[in-house]
């Protein structure tokens, strides 16, 4: 562990600190700490910042109950820069937007930034404004029942190629899978966030499980 005393805080007695979803890995801020905020924070266990503006600290969500609650802090190879993975209680940016990092300035027009959640917006825009022709949009137009006889049938061809043996058509089934299962919980207004934080509850449990074995 790095001691406190070991980072670089810059002539004003600041660092800066980016913020990033413990579930999402999304950038959801970028601010300053001081070393008096840092330690609030660590003790706390939430963001406390300084403000440069006002010249003063602030807890996050002190006024807007958009809590951050920290998961880890760790710093750069400098130790000039901090990285701190939250668990967040509501929009990041005083916007109302989940992150701060949300005006696109320049996209490659041959890379594409593919995230699940970038797939979960393309799926709610599909149900509230659905274009003609769409496959996503006859599902929700077809309701519940469809969407889950769909995820059944993808759910035997992800065992009929598994059982087969077949990696590559394995792959292609599960994400067949995946995208009926997504167009499922958009229907039944389930985020990527809410199985995400489930998954973590079990991983806590399964973590207390191995350690009573081993005792």
């Amino acid at each position: 562990m790095v001691d406190i005393n070991e980072l670089k805080f810059d002539e004003k007695g600041l660092i800066p600190a980016v913020m990033v979803d413990v579930y999402t890995r999304e950038v959801l801020t970028v601010a300053y700490m001081n070393r008096e905020s840092l330690q609030i924070s660590m003790t706390e266990g939430r963001t406390c910042f300084w403000s440069r503006s006002r010249q003063e600290l602030w807890r996050k969500g002190e006024t807007s109950g958009n809590v951050q609650r920290i998961v880890e802090i760790t710093a750069d190879c400098d130790k000039d820069a901090l990285t701190v993975v939250v668990e967040k209680d509501g929009p990041a940016c005083h916007t109302g937007a989940e992150s701060c990092f949300h005006n696109p300035v320049w996209a490659s027009e041959t890379l594409q930034n593919f995230t699940v959640d970038s797939l979960m917006d393309l799926l709610k825009g599909r149900k509230a404004d659905p274009p003609e022709g769409s496959y996503t949009s006859y599902l929700f137009e077809k309701g519940l029942d469809k969407i889950l006889k769909k995820v059944g049938e993808e759910c035997t061809e992800v065992i009929i190629a598994a059982k087969s043996d077949d990696k590559r058509e394995t792959v292609y089934e599960i994400a067949d899978l995946m995208y009926h299962v997504m167009v499922l919980m958009v229907e039944m207004g389930i985020s990527t966030q809410d199985i995400l934080k489930e998954l973590a509850s079990r991983h806590v449990i399964d973590k207390k499980v191995k350690q009573e074995k081993m005792v």
